[in-house]
């Protein structure tokens, strides 16, 4: 019987991981590096006991790319941090009942244990925290930049106010009128926030997106979240005089406004209202400053609105339409006022029936019935426009009414300035002084950082003011400028500036007297690969590259984009459900580590589906991962044992297929197919016992289970450890031998090619084929009715 010693994942990892941190293994030298790599991952924000299987997933697949990368000859930097600042940080600490000053460390220790135990490959030297001061000082620099560019201002604005949170929501934190974290229902505010001048940069944040190596359901977020709309401006006058500016996208219509729409908040309301109409006006704007800002912009609900008893001159037909105010048009969205034309605007639609206002329709098109939101028809009741096609008839009629000063072609976004105030305690103080005499000051750099102080009352409350605010002895202070009694800022910074540049710090943590040292930012950054959840595909992103972009045109980095490739990693749900604490269905990996081990952990989370798609969490299926640990355990031991590099030649021909695969579903984070291979490569392998072919096994295993590819490296003679080691060749000639192209059609048209393994398996086959870009556009998206499948030649699926 051959002696090979029991598979001990415990005492194995253990010993693994000490010895990296004392041979300073994951560790690079970030002066002295010859082919920089940084690789980085979502840092997590520690507001719960630890962290679930889906961090672990997220983490595990991040830490498999670098590891190959590191493989493949790169010096690789991974860093790991604490998004530990911010409201779900501050709401576990208050349903804990301790001050998060004290609990979040207790947090980030778990956090960082757990990280520890999963064998990823983090230089911990450079682990950061966004609550440490040597941290935010350089977040609220980085706030004091903008604010001298005068790309910072404060302005009085309705807000979403959760009234259980008692903070400021952003609007993609309501969801069907409620806060996304307790379901509160939201109310509208009018606070002084301090916002960012993002909108300067809105064009240029879009046209970036086309340079960008991103998943393309990000880009699209992205593109969405801004919004491009071309259009035109147009005024309506009225009897006084007043110029009602409004922003179309549809100014071929024009023809067919039937009356004008404003915000209740619209400025001119109150001196456009007609006296007997003023009570009713006033009723209705009290009941919609109840409401939260998104839930009006919902388009299936009963729309609401009042009369205001005055008219404004439709610039096309000269007539006197009516103006009223209602709760679907917001302020903050264009100018405040729209032009309603029912017959080809749903909203407009649904308000004009339920009012019975009256409806006119400009636009032809077959088939059609009203509303029609269509532009591809033909102008109609439109004077000499009348036959035109609608875009031709928009350009004409623009050209007309500028001719009389009455529109002007414009472009308009949805992105609006960033709010980043919140009125919480958790976060880093605002870095700004008011003083009676020299107005709004900056704190001047060297008083850096404005630290948030230690207090027991910082529970919020429903006045809309910070906790900050209740302690004269912090927020009165001198005027840097003139010396004399100020008071500082009491809100602190949306959490969303800490995470728009820790990239930026991890290579330059042991510097205080900078936030990034130019050498290290100009060798490391941007950023080589990025890997994180697609909730984070709009802001974090978005501002993020905002900033990135101010501090270039700042000259204070040589580069305007942080991250050239981003991958979003896809969600583990259980019992069909995303993993939540509300929902009960949260995993702690620490358990499953401890039974099965991490390496086996790591396989299992890997194996459950494509990595940008996510699985299901059944853990009845990690037991396979562990035996086919077991499986290489022993096929190494009598490699070792044997001492032999006989290569059958069937067997090099698979070898030289299996670095093939693995190598090219590893790079494309094809993470469960590149273990498939490596599961089949070893069943081949039985009783096959030569060095030839298992020391490349054990490289190509080392990213996904780091510790036993250690262990088995050692075994095999080496002294260094296998991350030492280079990624294996193949030989195309060799990895192609026996292979077959096969066509692939949608729907009876070809439209790809595929080369496979003769023999493959029909749902291997198939895989690869949804997998294959050309396949994936002419799919999109569409139900997969029927596969026909001829082995070896063709496969067609039908949709």
């Amino acid at each position: 019987m051959r002696d090979v010693p029991s598979y001990d994942p415990a005492a194995l990892e253990a010993k693994w991981q000490a010895r990296w941190v004392e041979r300073h293994t994951n560790e690079p030298d970030l002066d002295r590096a010859t082919r920089p790599f940084y690789n980085l991952m979502m840092f997590p924000y520690p507001s719960a006991e630890g962290l679930h299987v889906g961090n672990m997933f997220a983490f595990t697949g991040a830490d498999i790319y670098g590891r190959f990368k590191r493989l493949q000859g790169f010096d690789v930097f991974e860093p790991m941090g604490f998004d530990a600042f911010g409201i779900h940080s501050e709401n576990y600490a208050l349903n804990i009942g301790t001050n998060p000053a004290k609990l979040i460390p207790q947090n980030i220790a778990t956090f960082r244990r757990q990280l520890r135990r999963f064998g990823g490959m983090y230089d911990w030297r450079h682990e950061l925290s966004t609550t440490d001061p040597d941290y935010y000082q350089w977040t609220q620099w980085i706030f004091i930049q903008l604010f001298n560019a005068g790309l910072a201002y404060k302005k009085r604005a309705a807000v979403n106010w959760c009234p259980k949170d008692k903070t400021v929501l952003a609007n993609e934190q309501v969801i069907d009128g409620r806060c996304e974290r307790c379901d509160t229902p939201v109310e509208q505010r009018f606070l002084d926030q301090w916002f960012f001048r993002i909108t300067n940069y809105a064009e240029r944040l879009l046209e970036n997106l086309a340079n960008l190596d991103w998943s393309s359901s990000t880009v699209l977020l992205q593109k969405n979240w801004i919004g491009r709309s071309e259009g035109a401006e147009l005024i309506f006058e009225t009897p006084s005089g007043r110029k009602i500016t409004v922003f179309t996208t549809r100014p071929d219509t024009v023809f067919g406004a039937t009356y004008l729409v404003l915000a209740p908040e619209h400025p001119l309301v109150d001196e456009l209202t007609a006296v007997e109409r003023k009570r009713a006006v006033k009723t209705y704007q009290r009941e919609v400053q109840s409401k939260d800002v998104v839930s009006r912009r919902v388009g299936d609900k009963t729309k609401t609105g009042v009369f205001i008893g005055s008219y404004a001159r439709n610039p096309a037909t000269g007539e006197a339409i009516p103006i009223w105010i209602a709760d679907y048009v917001l302020m903050e969205y264009g100018t405040g006022a729209i032009m309603a034309v029912p017959a080809h605007d749903k909203r407009d639609f649904e308000f004009a029936t339920q009012l019975k206002l009256p409806i006119q329709q400009v636009v032809a098109v077959e088939g059609e019935s009203l509303p029609i939101v269509s532009d591809d028809g033909v102008l109609m009741n439109s004077g000499a426009f009348d036959g035109m096609p609608c875009l031709e008839g928009a350009r004409k009629i623009v050209a007309w009414l500028a001719g009389r000063g009455l529109a002007s072609a414009r472009v308009q976004y949805r992105l609006h300035d960033w709010c980043i105030s919140r009125q919480r305690y958790w976060g880093p103080p605002i870095p700004i002084i008011y003083c009676e005499k020299c107005g709004v000051v900056p704190v001047p750099e060297k008083d850096l950082p404005v630290e948030l102080p230690l207090i027991d009352d910082f529970r919020p409350d429903d006045t809309g003011v910070s906790p900050l605010a209740r302690h004269e002895e912090w927020y009165f202070v001198k005027c840097a400028q003139c010396g004399g009694r100020a008071r500082r800022e009491t809100d602190v910074s949306d959490t969303f500036l800490d995470s728009a540049w820790y990239h930026l710090r991890y290579p330059s943590t042991e510097f205080s007297d900078r936030p990034f040292d130019p050498a290290r930012t100009k060798k490391w950054l941007p950023v080589s690969s990025y890997i994180g959840g697609n909730e984070h595909a709009v802001l974090h992103l978005l501002y993020a590259r905002f900033i990135c972009m101010v501090l270039y045109d700042l000259k204070l980095l040589p580069f305007d984009t942080p991250y050239p490739k981003f991958r979003a990693h896809g969600l583990i749900v259980k019992d069909g459900a995303k993993m939540s604490k509300s929902r009960g269905n949260v995993v702690v990996p620490d358990t499953y580590i401890q039974q099965w081990g991490a390496d086996t952990f790591r396989m299992y989370l890997m194996f459950l589906g494509p990595f940008q798609e996510g699985g299901d969490f059944r853990d009845s299926g990690i037991v396979g991962q562990r035996r086919f640990l077991e499986k290489v355990w022993g096929l190494v031991h009598d490699a070792a044992a044997a001492n032999n590099d006989s290569l059958p030649a069937e067997l090099e021909r698979k070898l030289h297929r299996t670095i093939r695969k693995v190598t090219e579903d590893t790079e494309a984070l094809h993470y469960n197919t590149a273990i498939s291979a490596m599961m089949e490569f070893v069943n081949d392998l039985k009783g096959a016992g030569s060095r030839s072919l298992t020391e490349p096994l054990v490289i190509m295993l080392a990213p996904y289970a780091p510790h036993i590819a250690e262990e088995l490296w050692e075994r095999l003679g080496h002294t260094d450890s296998v991350f030492q080691a280079r990624w294996p060749a193949y030989d195309e000639r060799l990895a192609s031998a026996g292979d077959v192209e096969i066509a692939i059609q949608v729907n009876g048209k070809l439209r790809s090619r595929l080369t496979v393994p003769r023999g493959m398996a029909e749902k291997d086959v198939l895989a690869r084929v949804l997998a294959d870009e050309a396949v994936k556009k002419f799919v999109d998206g569409q139900k997969v009715k029927k596969v026909i499948y001829v082995q070896d030649r063709l496969v067609n699926l039908v949709v």
